[in-house]
């Protein structure tokens, strides 16, 4: 495995854009009763959205990392913490009124987690154009160091359905790559604009398509048929919960085979191979072990409460029992 040095952490090289972040209040409940009076085990807090997680998990294994979107200036105390514990570099725009709360009961009898999204804040237009308009400003400010910029989660009610594909046209404009998870509409608009890498999951990809993704040979079918129609782009990961994730670049496809672990929260897993990812590209690893280090970012997250890693050593460790299969030969 190519372990190259990572840039300084001093100078943020990858910026994670987070649209519409969340306070995630996590409530663990064992063996969960719907309809009836239910006993908590434990609950915590954490600052959430899938770009917050991604950022913060990119702080664990030691990238430098910027993170921006927007936060509620009535309660932007977690985000704050976690930023300045994690030493990212906070560049979020402030709006009136609240972040939104996310609630996700997990039930570890069941291996369950059962998510219940508010939706983002309200907006005029006028409002939206200028939150876009400061969002280019952030890429401008930190083009001379970002080569990666991640955009996840979904677009704000009210945001144009474009809006990540004008984000990406900017930042390839500034020399940037982009990686893209999002999904809907979102998702379909941004693919016009060739992200270099996207990481969709399976249901996703098959909403984008509008037809059913049965099998492994399906899902690479229907990446090489968005590799035909979007020549820019340099890699798919299409995530497939407990049977793992599908790698496809324009001359290769392998599958990625979970780790055996004993999960805590699923919360922030498919986030954590997003960090896993951007963490490989940036110490140049081949598809494979792209797979195995993105693979060993979402089992490492799976063992924690919230999206945090292990330390840089066991993801690491992770990484090398990761088995891939390519084109029916299996690798240890």
């Amino acid at each position: 495995m190519k372990t190259s040095p990572l840039p300084d952490q001093s100078v943020a090289t990858v910026l994670c854009v987070a649209l519409n972040p969340a306070i995630d209040l996590t409530i663990e409940v064992s063996d969960l009763r719907i309809g009836e009076v239910n006993r908590a085990l434990r609950a915590q807090q954490d600052a959430g959205g899938k770009g917050i997680n991604v950022a913060s998990c990119l702080a664990d294994f030691g990238v430098p990392v910027a993170v921006t979107g927007q936060l509620g200036h009535d309660n932007p105390s977690l985000f704050e913490s976690l930023f300045s514990g994690k030493n990212i570099d906070n560049r979020c725009l402030m709006i009136a009124g609240s972040t939104r709360v996310n609630t996700k009961v997990v039930d570890p009898a069941k291996g369950e987690t059962t998510d219940i999204n508010l939706p983002g804040p309200g907006q005029t237009a006028d409002q939206i154009d200028a939150q876009i308009a400061r969002l280019k400003g952030v890429l401008d400010e930190l083009a001379a160091t970002v080569r990666w910029v991640v955009l996840s989660g979904s677009i704000p009610p009210g945001w144009p359905a474009d809006t990540y594909a004008t984000l990406i046209r900017h930042a390839h404009a500034l020399g940037a790559k982009v990686m893209l998870d999002t999904s809907g509409q979102a998702f379909d608009e941004a693919l016009k604009a060739a992200p270099d890498i996207i990481k969709p999951n399976r249901d996703e990809l098959a909403e984008h398509l509008k037809r059913p993704l049965n099998t492994v040979d399906e899902i690479i079918d229907a990446v090489r048929g968005l590799f035909m129609a979007t020549p820019d782009m340099r890699l798919a990961a299409v995530s497939m919960g407990g049977e793992g994730a599908i790698l496809v670049s324009p001359d290769d496809a392998l599958v990625a085979h979970p780790l055996d672990v004993e999960p805590i929260s699923s919360v922030g897993a498919g986030d954590a191979m997003v960090a896993g990812i951007i963490a490989a590209q940036l110490e140049a690893q081949s598809i494979d072990d792209c797979a195995r280090l993105a693979t060993a970012f979402a089992a490492g997250k799976l063992t924690r409460l919230g999206a945090h890693l292990p330390d840089i050593d066991t993801v690491r460790s992770l990484a090398k029992k990761v088995r891939l299969s390519r084109q029916g030969h299996t690798q240890g």
